[in-house]
């Protein structure tokens, strides 16, 4: 059988020093996250980050650098290839989820983030950690090269 991760893009939406943060239940769970998703047949990273965001939040917003890429095993034995994405804000905006799945967003600042026990996954902690060292990456490293024949 061939090996086959989840491919999936997040964004670490920043204003004002506070960051966006989903809310939704998984298994019963509370949960906080970046706006994030798995990318979708003939989309783009880049496509996946900006649709992800929009519906996730209502922002309508591109990624401006990408952050990491991390490759990751969850309990469950599932594994994630995630491209995490930053989108810096001039200021803190309104929000409204355009999908049943979240079931709201908020603003949280950096030191609060790092001591919440109900993220999503670690990787949500490590990108906000990568964020806060102000490592960023071009865009132009991703390219989406589609074969015409």
């Amino acid at each position: 059988m061939r090996f086959k991760p989840h491919v999936t893009v997040a964004n670490v939406v920043q204003a004002a020093g506070y960051f966006l943060m989903v809310r939704q239940q998984i298994n019963d769970r509370w949960t906080l996250n970046q706006p994030a998703g798995h990318i979708e047949a003939n989309e783009s990273l880049l496509d996946a980050a900006q649709r992800e965001l929009w519906e996730e939040t209502g922002l309508d917003s591109s990624p401006q650098a990408l952050l990491k890429i991390f490759q990751w095993r969850s309990s469950d034995n599932i594994d994630f290839i995630r491209f995490t994405f930053v989108i810096d804000l001039p200021k803190m905006v309104k929000t409204k989820p355009q999908t049943s799945e979240i079931h709201d967003c908020i603003w949280l600042p950096y030191d609060a983030l790092l001591q919440v026990d109900n993220l999503r996954s670690p990787l949500v902690r490590e990108s906000l950690i990568c964020y806060n060292t102000q490592e960023r990456y071009p865009l132009s490293l991703i390219d989406c090269f589609q074969n015409v024949e």
